[in-house]
């Protein structure tokens, strides 16, 4: 079924963009990428693969022909926008941006989680949503810019002009690998308009202190804070020297989320496991598997829609 995936945090992948450029450490091992780069090499020896392997991975490419791909989906699903690139990439017009949230505002039963590496070019892009049409509900200036893209399907046969900003339906998330990269996204998360603030700290390569950005308290005033949080370690190919997860960075951030009241969610080890000495040994991630603590840990924030 298109768009299905294995990904244990959503029901289906949704990319209307292909194509990324590394920006941090959390990059090195890029599963995107390596796996692009697999069949680029096959498409270029002369495999029937899709077009867009065609290109390298660096090269971002526009995919308009998907963007309707969810007004067919009827039912309701969480969806992971742009699994295999950043729908803030530098190299993504703001017009195109526009044309993805246009498809969002007109799908209301599915649940949308947006990550990006680039929070700033984030917010660049709600600053000019607002100022691109004065006095147009940003809503309805979404709904008119995706129609160069969509053919109109995102105009008032679809969604009301009455659609809430923001979406209600979208959540925005940031990578975080490390406490530097926390500390540099975070705050302009926090700053973006949003339903839903989530992390995804994979792959987690340090210790991470995020209380400063959870509530004070579970009942604490979330509105403008991070309410999920997303726990994983590093995988790649037997070639790359991925780096291991020490167990304690896991548990600290199940501790804080605890503390918080926000839900954790801890994806899975990485490659590596600990031995009894507290020795990382890859296994790979299937054997790994991910119960931390000899449970699993699947939280979700709010009532989210879903396959399941």
């Amino acid at each position: 079924m298109p768009g299905k995936t294995a990904i244990e945090w959503t029901d289906r992948t949704w990319n209307p963009v292909v194509g990324c450029t590394k920006v941090s450490q959390g990059c090195k091992f890029c599963y995107a990428k390596t796996l692009h780069d697999m069949r680029h090499r096959a498409k270029l020896a002369g495999k029937p693969l899709p077009e867009q392997y065609a290109l390298p991975f660096e090269r971002v490419q526009l995919k308009p022909e998907r963007l309707e791909l969810p007004l067919r989906w009827k039912r309701p699903a969480r969806i992971f926008v742009n699994s295999v690139s950043d729908l803030f990439h530098e190299d993504v017009p703001f017009t195109y941006v526009a044309a993805v949230f246009g498809v969002m505002a007109a799908t209301p039963r599915h649940t949308y989680q947006v990550l990006t590496k680039r929070p700033q070019r984030m917010l660049e892009f709600f600053r000019w949503v607002r100022k691109a049409v004065p006095g147009v509900y940003p809503t309805s200036l979404a709904m008119g810019l995706a129609e160069p893209y969509t053919n109109g399907r995102t105009g008032p046969r679809y969604v009301s002009s009455a659609v809430p900003w923001p979406l209600p339906n979208v959540w925005l998330g940031v990578t975080v690998e490390d406490q530097r990269a926390a500390d540099e996204r975070v705050p302009l998360l926090l700053a973006a308009p949003a339903a839903v603030r989530f992390l995804s700290c994979e792959p987690l390569l340090g210790p991470l202190d995020i209380a400063k950005y959870l509530p004070d308290r579970p009942e604490g005033d979330r509105d403008r804070l991070v309410s999920w949080v997303i726990v994983g370690g590093e995988t790649g190919t037997a070639s790359q020297p991925v780096r291991p997860m020490h167990p304690d960075w896991a548990r600290s951030l199940r501790e804080q989320c605890r503390e918080a009241g926000v839900p954790f969610f801890f994806k899975q080890w990485g490659d590596h496991i600990t031995d009894g000495l507290g020795n990382p040994v890859r296994v790979g991630a299937k054997r790994a598997g991910r119960q931390l603590d000899g449970r699993e840990w699947g939280e979700f924030p709010l009532e989210a829609v879903s396959n399941d």
